[in-house]
């Protein structure tokens, strides 16, 4: 794991370690493979083990990660972020519902773009913030090893989509990371158990992973040192947290004073007794949790829960993981029987019904708790950086692309589809959709490299989607699809999928190219990783703000009747300020919020005129 080099002045310079992280939505962690044990340990420090996934931004920009930003959570709700985990690669409308139990401020701009958080006014997206959790960790296993860590291998859960693999990456390259690979959670856990490591060995593997934020459940083949995943359920959205969230529900519907708490320092105080309930009741079922709990106006309730009440409270959670597991089950053409191994992975999976619904479902197999829960997934992932590293080989890794695939989108950037050290044969495929008003032809143009922008990438072909219905802007249904083979030939096709249009093209990615070549890629993509993913964010502000400009204009232009002159003047004139800001290339915050004050401006008589539009449409009709 660890590799000495010697600097121009013939010194020794620190080793360089290659280590495993798990990216957590409750709590992040790091491991290594120690050299001389040959064993998997977590890198600790005097603050422990566990590095709470919460991030304090302090007036100036600075951040704080941690154990030393969680009192934030309650004397600075709005400036203190908690589960950045569950926002990676998603938008408002994904978690529009979540908003409330959030102290900070999370943009609503009505649209799929990537969520944004917004402190003293600068904006965020949850990449930036994931980078500041990976760079605290980062730091931590040098100091711990007095050692350069460079490279790792992260885990996400095996029901992350693409977008939301692609953001860890980006994440991974602000903090100054190569990402090697990303690992699924399963995977991890299964490695840590040792499952694989004997390649005589043949198991089906069920892993039942509950965390803070996100669940899934995954059926793995594994045979001569192949992780095979074979099905996966789940859901990004839930967890440990929503076992909280159903407690505080329960205490609000028995006490009318916390039914109309809405003050952010509040919610947070009261998530966290929730949690601290449910974890004691978790150890001793027998107590009875009593907590007197003060509001910020200083009245006072006195909360209790039994451990018959957090039942109640976790049954709805504990259903959805055992409709994923029965799924599963049935994708993988399984029955329980054919299951030799059950894992159990997640801080969440200490409650205690969650082992006893597993030894319900599977009778004839001992479900594997033996290891900390909140380690297994870390443990795992530095496992698999000792292989990528070179350490062993009696696990098998798949023949993988070594350099990442994508399209050109707006602005000149590289969009990835297949990321470097991705295993062949895979298929990926992302929708997208056009920019302007009754467009009809799209050009696809494929590159390969690992730079933020096509043009300094490596062009591999490119072909035009003709024939796209006349629609407006932001209608069409456009999937681009990357299927690449095991000998390495890209097909990519193009399909408007309203009306069927399709085209596609077949590429061979590594033509032309020598391994000296690669390698000068794979170095330039690592040494301009930061300033890359700030000129990507940077541009995607641009691409945001040109496009508000382009519907804003389009808006008063149809409705200028039904604007008044104070409306009318009001929406030009910050159309105009955006206008200069993207002509001038202003910084990415000023754009953003430029943005947001066009979408806050105009929401209210946009919905106004949306209400005018539908009593029009529904006129002398009965509902």
């Amino acid at each position: 794991m660890a590799k000495i080099k010697i600097d121009l002045s013939g010194k020794v310079a620190k080793p360089q370690v290659v280590v495993g992280i798990d990216l957590g939505t409750t709590n992040s962690l790091v491991a290594w493979v120690n050299p001389v044990s040959k064993q998997a340990e977590v890198i600790s420090d005097e603050l422990g083990a566990l590095v709470p996934s919460v991030i304090g931004l302090l007036p100036g920009g600075e951040a704080r990660v941690g154990v030393l930003a969680k009192g934030g959570l309650i004397t600075e709700p709005e400036r203190t972020i908690f589960s950045v985990k569950r926002l990676l690669g998603r938008s408002y409308k994904d978690i529009v519902n979540y908003q409330a139990y959030l102290g900070y401020r999370i943009i609503d701009e009505d649209n799929d773009s990537m969520v944004k958080i917004e402190v003293d006014g600068k904006y965020y997206n949850p990449i930036e913030l994931s980078a500041i959790i990976l760079k605290a960790v980062k730091v931590k296993a040098e100091n711990a090893l007095n050692a350069e860590v460079n490279q790792a291998v992260v885990t996400v859960p095996a029901y992350f989509n693409d977008a939301q693999r692609q953001a860890t990456r980006d994440a991974g390259k602000l903090a100054g990371l190569e990402i090697l690979r990303i690992v699924n959670e399963p995977t991890a856990a299964s490695l840590s158990y040792g499952l694989g490591l004997d390649r005589d060995e043949v198991h089906t593997v069920l892993v039942y992973d509950l965390g803070g934020g996100t669940f899934d459940v995954s059926v793995l083949q594994i045979e001569d040192g192949v992780f095979d995943v074979l099905a996966t359920k789940g859901d990004t959205a839930l967890g440990g947290d929503d076992i909280d969230r159903s407690v505080m529900r329960h205490w609000q519907q028995l006490h009318p004073a916390l039914q109309g708490v809405t003050a952010a320092g509040d919610i947070q105080r009261l998530r966290l007794v929730a949690e601290e309930a449910k974890i004691a009741l978790s150890k001793d079922p027998q107590q009875i949790f009593v907590c007197e709990f003060t509001l910020l106006d200083g009245s006072a309730v006195s909360l209790t829960l039994d451990y018959t009440g957090l039942e109640a409270a976790a049954k709805e959670v504990l259903q959805k993981t055992q409709d994923c597991i029965a799924a599963a089950l049935r994708d993988a053409s399984l029955k329980p029987e054919n299951i030799d191994a059950v894992v159990m992975v997640g801080g969440s999976t200490r409650y205690p019904q969650i082992k006893t619904l597993l030894e319900s479902q599977f009778p004839h197999v001992s479900v594997n708790d033996t290891l900390n829960p909140d380690e297994v997934v870390a443990l795992g992932a530095a496992i698999e950086a000792d292989v990528l590293a070179g350490n062993r080989k009696d696990i098998l890794l798949l023949d993988v692309t070594p350099l990442s695939l994508g399209i050109e989108t707006a602005g000149g950037l590289m969009d990835v589809l297949i990321p470097r050290n991705n295993k062949i044969p895979c298929k990926v495929g992302r929708e997208y959709t056009t920019s302007i008003d009754g467009q009809v032809n799209l050009k696809i143009s494929v590159y390969q490299g690992e730079r933020e922008l096509v043009a300094q990438n490596r062009k591999l072909g490119e072909f035009i989607l003709k024939g796209i219905p006349a629609m407006p802007a932001g209608f069409p249904k456009i999937e681009v699809a990357f299927a690449l083979d095991a000998d390495g030939l890209l097909k990519v096709s193009a399909k408007e999928l309203r009306s069927g249009v399709a085209q596609q093209i077949d590429i061979k990615p590594q033509y032309g190219l020598t391994d000296d070549q690669v390698e000068a890629m794979l170095l330039a993509g690592f040494q301009h990783a930061q300033e890359d993913v700030a000129a990507r964010l940077h541009q995607e502000a641009i691409n945001e703000g040109q496009q508000l400009v382009y519907l804003a204009e389009r808006f008063i232009e149809k409705n200028a009747n039904l604007l008044n002159e104070n409306e009318m003047e009001g929406t030009k004139q910050r159309i105009f300020t955006l206008s200069c800001l993207l002509a001038e290339r202003g910084d990415k915050d000023s754009i953003l919020a430029a943005v947001t004050e066009l979408n806050d401006y105009t929401r209210p008589f946009a919905e106004r005129l949306m209400d005018v539009a539908v009593s029009a449409a529904l006129k002398g009709k009965e509902i």
